[in-house]
């Protein structure tokens, strides 16, 4: 089923303080993949979602999953699977908004990197809900930390990501533990085989919900592609980012070197910036996400790690330093702007030969509109004439 329409929250018959909790975030209409979710969630229905990134598949997911804990009960009733630990984070903070208005609804969040006896604290307190990455919440079923069997909701946030991680077999293994599910919920921006196969096994007459990136809800986003000498790439960010006064920029970077190597080099330049990658330490990471979150820190340096972890509505502009090696990174990363309807830009710099030839198999294949343009002298961007 294809849908392209909200609808009004109220019409869902969400309880009260679920209710006023929307209402809270600023929002009445729901957007086209929670108006196709949340009622055959609500009915304990399978769910398959094919929807664009920032349509708003957390609520989607969400909401229902909410709406139907028991908050007396002390047993683990959903588990959201998620592919990195910052898009577990973000879900759980979106998931505590929807419940603040829920007595006894509580929630946990468990991925790699955290000390797991931090983890084992929270899951002593009987949360309902758990929100996880595959391999910790496998480490914490083997530790006998936490029973999911009894799970009545699972969801699959970013499943395509998820499986091409390689977590297929996490994942298989995990929801063959949880047999007393009542519905399993699959949210992906693309369906690829893997989906499908997990769908086919565990699924029963699945929902299928697509949301095509139609006019309305696709982002408004000016892309750009701009040569400059390979020596010449951060003194173009810094005199792009200055000219157009940008208070909230996303770089993205291929490497963690590169990572480190801009972010330096932008700093040396009195820019405020800082960057993530695997190899920084978890507690840093998340200070430098939430300061990004927060609008204390004004460029944010990462690698693709950090793309599907960042929901933030405000991002001014994205830069790819470099052209991502996979056509859905890019997809991703530029969709970091544009978001909540507003107006989005992102560069790609090109220095070379291949990062040229890549781009333009990128541009083909995605049929992305990427405007050829040059960088004045003052920071100033102008497009090419054809």
């Amino acid at each position: 089923m294809e849908i392209n329409q909200g609808l009004p929250f109220d019409s869902f018959g969400l309880s009260e303080p679920t209710l006023r909790a929307i209402q809270n975030k600023g929002y009445t209409v729901s957007t086209p993949v929670q108006a196709g979710c949340i009622p055959p969630m609500m009915a304990d229905k399978d769910v398959i979602a094919k929807a664009p990134t920032g349509t708003g598949k957390t609520m989607a997911f969400g909401i229902p999953i909410i709406e139907k804990i028991d908050p007396e009960s002390e047993e683990v009733q959903a588990v959201i699977m998620a592919p990195t630990r910052e898009l577990a984070m973000q879900i759980t903070d979106e998931m505590r908004d929807i419940a603040v208005y829920h007595e006894g609804v509580r929630l946990v969040c468990l991925y790699g990197g955290q000390p797991i006896s931090k983890q084992i604290t929270a899951l002593k307190r009987r949360p309902q809900i758990v929100v996880a990455t595959p391999g910790r919440l496998s480490d914490h079923i083997k530790r006998r930390t936490v029973d999911v069997r009894n799970v009545r909701t699972v969801v699959l946030d970013e499943a395509d990501r998820m499986l091409d991680m390689g977590f297929i077999h996490d994942v298989t293994r995990l929801l063959d533990k949880m047999k007393s599910r009542k519905n399993l919920g699959m949210f992906s921006a693309t369906i690829s085989r893997e989906v499908m196969d997990i769908s086919w096994v565990y699924q029963r007459d699945p929902e299928e919900i697509t949301v095509r990136p139609t006019e309305e809800n696709k982002p408004d986003i000016l892309q750009y592609r701009i040569e400059v000498p390979s020596d010449g790439k951060v003194d173009a960010i810094a005199r792009i980012i200055t000219h157009e006064n940008y208070d909230r920029v996303i770089c993205f970077c291929n490497t963690k070197g590169s990572t480190e190597r801009l972010n330096k080099f932008l700093q040396m330049r009195g820019l405020d910036a800082q960057c993530i990658h695997g190899d920084i330490p978890q507690g840093k990471r998340e200070q430098v996400m939430q300061l990004f979150r927060d609008g204390k820190l004004r460029i944010f340096v990462a690698t693709d790690v950090a793309s599907r972890g960042i929901d933030v509505d405000d991002v001014d502009a994205v830069f790819n330093f470099e052209v991502p090696d996979e056509n859905e990174y890019y997809v991703h990363r530029i969709g970091r702007t544009g978001r909540a309807k507003k107006h989005g830009v992102a560069y790609t710099l090109i220095s070379d030969f291949p990062s040229r030839i890549r781009l333009d198999a990128l541009v083909r294949d995605t049929r992305q509109e990427v405007i050829p343009a040059q960088l004045n002298d003052d920071g100033s961007v102008t497009p090419i004439a054809k």
